[in-house]
């Protein structure tokens, strides 16, 4: 079963980084940019780096590269930071690209049953908790998500309920560590 999920894993990951590669025509951080800038416009370089996993250097290359491209601008905040945003370029390649990564993964998912379907979405789940619980990055596990679809019909993200809960423990822990000192 590991070398099952892991080849499945594996090859469900070429197709949705050739997909956005393809939809972008940037590299697959470039397209996981994009991605985020469209859920969430006004990143400075550095957080879109961070989110992304490149470094403050390789991630100011990539934004020049989008730039260039005419994909996203860059506007200064006021302070010494630049914010980077969406063309209406960017905005409408951002859109393809969650077309593409949802259109990849709908044909595969429709060669189940709906029961196996149901069965594959509660196994998903679990999984990506626990992925949420060791890596603890959930805008760098979401990276390439159309998190609009977390939300609809009222379902809920597992990563996003899985970062609430780390937070409350987190704030329980701290809270209780603070009645310790002051008590």
């Amino acid at each position: 079963m590991v070398n099952l999920l892991g080849a499945t894993a594996l090859a469900v990951t070429d197709l949705l980084v050739a997909g956005a590669k393809t939809a972008s025509g940037t590299s697959s951080s470039g397209a996981a940019a994009l991605v985020l800038l469209h859920e969430e416009n006004r990143l400075n370089v550095t957080e879109l780096g961070r989110r992304v996993g490149l470094t403050q250097s390789a991630a100011a290359r990539m934004v020049d590269g989008l730039e260039q491209r005419g994909l996203v601008t860059r506007r200064p905040t006021g302070s010494r930071w630049v914010s980077v945003h969406l063309t209406a370029a960017g905005r409408r390649v951002a859109r393809q690209l969650l077309d593409s990564r949802n259109t990849e993964i709908a044909a595969l998912v429709a060669r189940l049953s709906l029961a196996d379907q149901r069965t594959l979405a509660t196994i998903l789940e679990k999984l990506l908790t626990g992925i949420h619980h060791g890596v603890g990055n959930s805008d760098r596990i979401c990276r390439l998500c159309d998190r609009g679809s977390c939300l609809r019909a009222g379902a809920s993200c597992p990563v996003g309920q899985s970062r609430r809960r780390q937070a409350a423990q987190v704030g329980a822990h701290h809270d209780a560590r603070a009645g310790e000192a002051v008590g």
